[in-house]
């Protein structure tokens, strides 16, 4: 039985969705990104199935932000030593996303898990309350990105976390299933039955349907209720500043090096490709500030 607040539905906005099992200790998301990805994805001509992957861990970014008490980033990262070198995704506590990813040569060929060889998965809670920001690293293992993710959790977190993610040229889906420790259980069995029935959900389901319909095809025997929707939206963080930051430390005889061989210093976001110029004046005023910035993470 679903218990659904005022969910503010619209049409053509990404949405992600929490809800809860009643008397248990069991609580999820829900998301499905279609618009996002492709104002996240616009600018880079990634191959397919990078894209693919790409797609699949902002959706899962999503679905772990929303789970988080902070004010700030959470930052998941791949990194490996074959042909694919980097995935980064972003989303913010307001659930504002971007992406980026980083290869070289043909990677048409093999699986996403192949190419990323000798890879580490690497997240980075940033909180902007002052809070102390926290880091895990750990080798990739697991055969998709949700299973990853799901090791990840049981090893850094011991939080029990499920998740299921599906992928398409134009969308990605996921769903998120967490039992939390501290909660008083009055049903002992609602994890396992509740995990039992989130796993016969198909892909096709998981893009296809928004939150209510899903939640009541998978757990219509059960007492589920849902909230309000929040919006999730692609947002890139750079700016001029940020970009000036990143340049002075460069430092002085660096800059002047650079400016030597060609008149500007252009510097191009990797998450949204925004164009940066700095000429010579530029860079003097920027010498010339007393106030010594750090370059914020992931800022380009």
């Amino acid at each position: 039985m679903l218990k659904c607040a005022a969910m503010n539905k619209q049409n053509n906005i990404d949405q992600l969705q929490r809800f809860i099992f009643d008397k248990t200790a069991v609580r999820g998301n829900h998301v499905n990104l279609s618009l996002t990805i492709a104002r996240a994805l616009q600018h880079h001509h990634y191959p397919a199935m990078l894209k693919n992957a790409l797609s699949e861990l902002m959706v899962a970014s999503t679905l772990l932000a929303a789970t988080l008490k902070m004010q700030g980033s959470l930052i998941l990262q791949m990194q490996g030593k074959g042909a694919l070198k980097l995935l980064v995704v972003e989303c913010t506590s307001a659930l504002e996303i971007r992406a980026t990813a980083k290869w070289s040569g043909n990677i048409s060929q093999g699986s996403f898990l192949d190419l990323l060889s000798q890879g580490h998965f690497v997240i980075t809670l940033d909180p902007k309350d002052g809070g102390q920001t926290y880091q895990g690293i750990v080798p990739i293992e697991g055969n998709s990105i949700a299973e990853i993710l799901q090791n990840y959790m049981q090893r850094s977190e011991q939080i029990e976390t499920r998740i299921w993610l599906a992928s398409d040229d134009n969308q990605a889906a996921g769903m998120l299933l967490q039992k939390l420790p501290e909660q008083l259980e009055v049903d002992t069995d609602a994890w396992n039955r509740v995990c039992h029935l989130a796993d016969t959900v198909t892909d096709e389901e998981l893009r296809g349907l928004d939150a209510t319909s899903l939640l009541h095809r998978l757990f219509h025997e059960e007492n589920v209720r849902i909230f309000d929707a929040h919006l999730a939206q692609f947002k890139c963080r750079c700016t001029r500043q940020n970009v000036g930051n990143m340049l002075r430390m460069l430092g002085a005889d660096e800059i002047t090096s650079i400016l030597a061989e060609r008149e500007n210093i252009e510097v191009h976001c990797d998450f949204c490709n925004q164009a940066y110029m700095f000429d010579a004046v530029d860079a003097a005023q920027l010498l010339a500030s007393d106030t010594t910035m750090s370059m914020p993470k992931m800022a380009h």
